[in-house]
C-alpha cells in the first residue's frame, strides 16, 4: 500500500487560503501546518507581555504584535506566528496586506508540551537565519523560568532565569520583562529543591547563562 503524502501548495496558495481561514497554519518547504489553540494559562502569559512591552514602546518608534501577526524567514521560507514579535524602527511587511512581518527584532513564544521541542529546536533554527532578530525568548507556563537567547556575532548566549523578582533585558528594542509581571495572574505552583511548595511569586533561584 501506498503512503499518502501531503500536497505541495505555492506560496500564493497558502497566503491565499490563510488570509481566508479560520484558523492559522504554518508554512514551510509547501506544506501546510495547522497550529494548535492556545490554553488559558498561555493567553495570559501573552496578554501580560504585550501589556508590558506597549507601556513601554507606545511613545517611541517601535511596534509590538502577538499571535496574529505572521512572520516569514526569508532564508527558510517558513511562515509562521510567534506569540509576540516585536520592532523598533520601520516594520517591513512582505506585501501591502502588512500582515506578513519580516524584520522582528524580538521574538518570544510560550512554550507548551505539543511545541516546546519544536520552539527550542527546528523552529529556533528557522528565527536564527532572520538577520533582524536580536532576542529569542521562550517562556514556560507550568513553573516560573524564562529562557533569553541574546545574538552576539555569531553566537547565542543564553540566560536561564527562575527568579519571579529577576527580569529580562530586550535591549535590541530598549525593553525589560519582569518575572513577576510575566506570570501575573497565573498561578503557578511547582516544588523547590527542598520540596516545598511555591506559588507565583515566592519562587527564588538564581540565574545562569551558557553558550548557544
Amino acid at each position: 500500500m501506498g503512503t499518502l503524502t501531503q500536497p505541495k501548495y505555492s506560496i500564493a496558495q497558502y497566503l491565499d487560503l490563510e488570509r481566508k481561514a479560520e484558523h492559522k497554519s504554518e508554512y514551510v518547504n509547501g506544506c501546510i501546518f495547522a497550529m494548535a489553540g492556545a490554553s488559558r494559562v498561555h493567553n495570559q502569559i501573552t496578554f501580560n507581555i504585550a501589556g508590558l512591552l506597549h507601556a513601554q514602546i507606545k511613545d517611541r518608534p517601535c511596534a509590538a504584535y502577538i499571535n496574529d501577526m505572521r512572520v516569514k524567514v526569508s532564508a527558510t521560507g517558513l511562515y509562521t506566528y510567534p506569540d509576540v514579535a516585536a520592532v523598533c524602527g520601520e516594520p517591513v511587511f512582505e506585501d501591502a496586506m502588512a500582515d506578513t512581518l519580516l524584520n522582528p527584532m524580538v521574538i518570544i513564544e510560550v512554550l507548551s508540551q505539543s511545541t516546546e521541542a519544536y520552539d527550542r529546536g527546528e523552529k529556533f533554527a528557522h528565527y536564527r537565519r532572520l538577520s533582524s532578530l536580536a532576542d529569542y525568548v521562550l517562556i514556560s507556563q507550568d513553573k516560573a523560568c524564562v529562557e533569553h537567547f541574546v545574538r552576539q556575532g555569531n553566537q547565542w548566549v543564553l540566560s536561564e532565569i527562575d527568579d519571579v523578582e529577576g527580569k529580562i533585558n530586550l535591549n535590541s528594542i530598549g525593553c525589560n520583562l519582569s518575572l513577576g509581571e510575566i506570570y501575573n495572574k497565573v498561578h503557578l505552583e511547582d516544588n523547590d529543591e527542598s520540596g516545598k511548595k511555591v506559588h507565583g511569586k515566592g519562587l527564588q533561584s538564581a540565574g545562569n547563562q551558557t553558550s548557544a
